[in-house]
């Protein structure tokens, strides 16, 4: 499926990132993975969140 998404992105005309981000859960304190797949110039501002 990973192959799929790069071939996809690559015949876009705009440019995209796959963002990965630890987020560590406030109840339990274990750490998971938050990835999602955003425009360059809107990365800053996915990084920013939380």
């Amino acid at each position: 499926m990973a192959k799929k998404v790069v071939a996809s992105l690559q015949s876009s005309s705009k440019d995209f990132a796959k963002v990965i981000q630890v987020v560590k859960s406030a109840k339990t304190g274990a750490y998971t993975f938050k990835e999602e797949i955003v425009p360059n110039d809107k990365v800053q501002e996915f990084i920013g969140k939380k």
